[in-house]
C-alpha cells in the first residue's frame, strides 16, 4: 500500500484521492445545522436502524478478481479467495448529513443536504459518531471491516458478478465525475446493488475499520486486516472520481486523522435486536 503514497506525491493531477485532498484545501472547515427538533431526531435515528441490510455469510474472491482484472492496480492485487463466516448488516444508504447532526448535533458538510452524505468526517470521527449512536440505541455500530465492505458491495451472496456495484455499467449505479461538489449528491438516486445497498460505487469514498496492508495470495476467513498500522481503508470511490476509481475491488488508504470532502461512512452492525 505504500505505493499509493507514491501515486499521490508524484501524481497530483492524476490521481483522485489527490484531487480530493487538494480540493479540501479551498475550504475552511465549519459546522453546519439543521436545527433539527427532538421529534426529528428520534425519527430521524429509528429510520437508520430501519435502513439496516441482512449480508448472509459466503465466499468470494476479494481484490483483482476477473471481471477487475483489466483496470486494476498493484495494490488490488493479488485476487484472493475470502470467506465471510457471520451474518452481518449493513446500511442501505450512507450515513447523511441529517443523520450525523441528529446523533451528533452538528454536521462537518461543507455543501449542504439534508439527505446528502456526510463528508470531510475523520475515521476519528466516525467512532466519535458510533460511540454516540450505540449510546443512544443501545445497538453496536460500527464500521466494515474491508472484506464485510467489498463482499457487500459487489452483491453477497446474491452477487452476478459485476464490475461495479450492481451492474457492468457505472452510470447505471453511481455519482461520478462531477467538478462541481455542490452538485446534487442525495443517496439513492442511482440503482442499487443486488442487496439492495445504494451509492457502494460512487457519492462518497466510505472509511472501513482495517488499517491498511498488501494483500496475501492466501485464503483468509473473516480478516480484519493487520493489528496496527498508519493509515486506514476507505473503499468505494466518490463523485469526483470516473469509472476505473469506482470498480467493487478499488482501494485507497489515509491517516485517520485526514478529512475530505468526498469521504463519508456507512454503518455496520453484527445483529440488531
Amino acid at each position: 500500500m505504500r505505493k499509493i503514497q507514491l501515486f499521490l506525491l508524484f501524481a497530483l493531477l492524476l490521481c483522485p484521492v489527490a484531487k480530493a485532498q487538494r480540493s479540501e484545501k479551498l475550504l475552511d472547515l465549519h459546522e453546519t445545522k439543521f436545527n433539527l427538533t427532538d421529534e426529528e431526531k428520534k425519527q430521524i435515528i429509528e429510520n437508520m436502524l430501519n435502513n439496516m441490510v441482512l449480508v448472509e455469510p459466503g465466499t468470494f474472491i476479494m481484490g483483482a478478481s476477473e471481471e477487475q482484472m483489466a483496470d486494476a492496480f498493484d495494490w488490488e492485487k493479488p485476487g484472493h479467495q475470502v470467506t465471510i463466516t457471520k451474518p452481518y448488516y449493513i446500511g442501505k444508504y450512507e450515513v447523511t448529513q441529517e443523520e450525523y447532526e441528529a446523533v451528533m448535533g452538528t454536521s462537518t458538510a461543507k455543501h449542504v443536504g439534508r439527505k446528502w452524505p456526510i463528508n470531510r468526517v475523520t475515521w476519528l470521527d466516525c467512532q466519535n459518531f458510533l460511540k454516540k449512536l450505540n449510546e443512544i440505541t443501545g445497538k453496536h455500530f460500527r464500521l466494515p471491516t474491508e472484506a464485510e465492505w467489498e463482499f457487500a458491495a459487489r452483491g453477497g451472496t446474491k452477487s452476478k458478478g459485476y464490475k461495479y456495484s450492481g451492474s457492468n455499467d457505472a452510470n447505471e449505479v453511481a455519482i461520478i465525475d462531477l467538478d462541481d461538489p455542490s452538485s446534487e449528491l442525495t443517496v439513492g438516486q442511482k440503482k442499487p446493488n443486488e442487496l439492495g445497498l445504494y451509492d457502494m460505487s460512487g457519492n462518497v469514498y466510505e472509511w472501513c475499520q482495517d488499517w491498511s496492508a498488501n494483500y496475501s495470495a492466501d485464503p483468509q476467513v473473516d480478516p480484519t486486516g493487520p493489528e496496527n498500522g498508519t493509515h486506514k481503508v476507505y473503499r468505494g470511490g466518490s463523485f469526483y472520481y470516473g469509472e476505473k476509481y469506482v470498480r467493487v475491488s478499488y482501494r485507497s488508504e489515509f491517516a485517520p486523522t485526514n478529512r475530505f470532502i468526498n469521504v463519508g461512512l456507512r454503518l455496520v452492525a453484527d445483529d440488531m435486536k
